[in-house]
């Protein structure tokens, strides 16, 4: 995906703040497996994905908790680290070989200082991840596994196809016998 069609998804941006936003960013790539993120760890870049599928997890003493994927057009960020400059909770891994927009947050923060279009841009991206995050709290507290399963069927089908089983279960809050049981009753 386009950096310049992720931008304008959040918010259309002028011809000029578009370069301006271009000027601070670099396409880098990584292999499958690579942590992007790391939890205990303060972050200076948030990114874009431009091809590839990724997953955010904390980790507890017995395991790994997935609590999001991300795919092409979304945000990778810290938004503890991106908000109050502090080191981060969560680890965020490369589950296909990946090509992200890398965007220093200084520089991004300059920007918003300059430009009016691109401030409202990052108010706007703000106001999405937040409406995402409760989403997905309303989701783990009142919704079924099954009903989370649907929605998640529905809404990311790629995902399905793309992330192995266990994250998925993890992700539902669901061993992998539940969710083998949940999607042999859906057949």
């Amino acid at each position: 995906m386009l950096l310049d069609t992720i931008l304008d998804t959040i918010y259309p941006l002028s011809s000029t703040s578009k370069l301006l936003f271009k000027q601070i960013s670099t396409e880098v790539s990584f292999p499958k497996g690579h942590i992007v993120l790391r939890a205990n760890k303060m972050e200076s870049s948030i990114y874009f994905i431009k091809k590839g599928i990724v997953r955010i997890y904390t980790t507890t003493l017995d395991n790994e908790i997935t609590f999001l994927f991300c795919k092409e057009g979304d945000p990778i960020i810290s938004m503890k680290s991106y908000v109050l400059n502090e080191k981060g909770y969560e680890d965020i891994e490369l589950l296909e070989e990946s090509t992200l927009y890398e965007i220093n947050a200084i520089k991004l923060q300059e920007l918003f200082e300059k430009d009016i279009q691109i401030a409202n841009w990052g108010r706007k991206f703000a106001e999405i991840e937040l409406i995402k995050t409760e989403e997905r709290l309303l989701a783990q507290q009142f919704k079924t596994a099954t009903e989370r399963y649907k929605e998640l069927l529905k809404n990311n089908p790629e995902v399905i196809q793309r992330v192995q089983l266990g994250y998925i279960a993890s992700y539902l809050g669901i061993t992998q016998v539940t969710l083998s049981r949940i999607r042999a009753e859906l057949k």
